[in-house]
């Protein structure tokens, strides 16, 4: 048997120098640190409502997707839409700029008040919604035309002719999207040609290039490395001064990082019925949601037991 005693003292000089690892934050440690950041969040009765989302259930075919959500989303907030695949986030997402009217099986049941108007009445057209709201999607999709014309399309389609007004436009919106000073001598470049991260950021100038109320983002980062997506994320933080960002995510630290509000979404299964649906476990501010979660289901998900 070995005496340890024995051992080089060298040995243990070198192990005593060798810098600590330090472990990577929690989740829960993250969300505290982006609450300080960020301030104490508004209390309910100083928020403004943007969405309210009563008894929504969305159907295709007969299947529902998604069944009996209620919640409010509020103005000048990046509300974050979490849970496991097949939950329903994309769907519910689509439904706030009525997206999934291009669905032909889709149908929706219950109601969204934008502002008070419900977005599903007849009398509201949905090209005039999709003007207001916004959408990056999960993968980079400019368009192949040049950088200039990808942020000056939409513009020009609402009307917006004169060339020094564009240019005015396109430079605000590549400078909100931190673009500005990496592409402002290549305008005239395809978009193609830029990075995946410049290409997603491209996504959001483009998107608020026409002056929305709302941002809706699907999962944007998926696709991204970290460095591109540390700058989305702070981009979206910029951003929500001006907006409201409602952000699918599968990253438990992304939606600790930058969300006001979380919505937990879980499949569910009843027991006499084969079809499984998703359905909202528990909406909260960020950090609650991943420091003192009202709901076992939220605490195994958010602390990665299940999902």
């Amino acid at each position: 048997m070995t005496d340890k005693t024995t051992a080089p003292a060298t040995h243990q000089t070198e192990e005593e120098e060798r810098p600590a690892v330090q472990a990577l934050p929690s989740v829960e440690e993250t969300a505290r640190e982006s609450r300080e950041q960020r301030g104490e969040p508004q209390s309910e009765t100083e928020r403004e409502t943007l969405f309210a989302v009563d008894d929504l259930t969305v159907r295709y075919g007969k299947k529902p997707a998604v069944e009996d959500v209620t919640f409010d989303i509020y103005k000048n907030n990046i509300t974050a839409l979490i849970g496991p695949s097949g939950c329903g986030k994309s769907t519910l997402i689509r439904c706030f700029n009525r997206m999934n009217d291009l669905i032909p099986a889709a149908s929706i049941e219950g109601h969204i008040r934008y502002h008070g108007q419900d977005l599903y009445d007849p009398a509201v057209d949905a090209v005039e919604v999709r003007k207001r709201i916004g959408m990056v999607f999960q993968a980079p999709n400019p368009f192949p035309k040049s950088i200039f014309e990808n942020i000056a399309f939409g513009p020009r389609v609402l009307g917006t002719k004169k060339k020094s007004d564009l240019d005015d436009i396109v430079e605000e919106a590549l400078t909100r999207a931190a673009l500005w000073d990496d592409v402002k001598d290549r305008l005239d470049d395809n978009a193609y040609g830029m990075s995946g991260g410049q290409q997603q950021r491209l996504c959001i100038a483009r998107s608020i290039a026409t002056k929305p109320d709302v941002v809706l983002m699907d999962e944007p980062c998926s696709a991204l490395d970290p460095i591109s997506t540390g700058k989305i994320e702070d981009l979206m933080m910029e951003l929500k001064k001006d907006y409201s960002i409602i952000v699918v995510t599968h990253n438990m630290q992304q939606a600790a990082r930058v969300s006001d509000m979380t919505a937990f979404l879980m499949v569910q299964l009843d027991d006499d019925e084969e079809n499984p649906r998703g359905r909202l476990v528990e909406y909260n501010q960020t950090d609650k949601i991943f420091t003192n979660p009202a709901d076992e289901r939220t605490e195994q998900y958010v602390s990665g037991r299940v999902g």
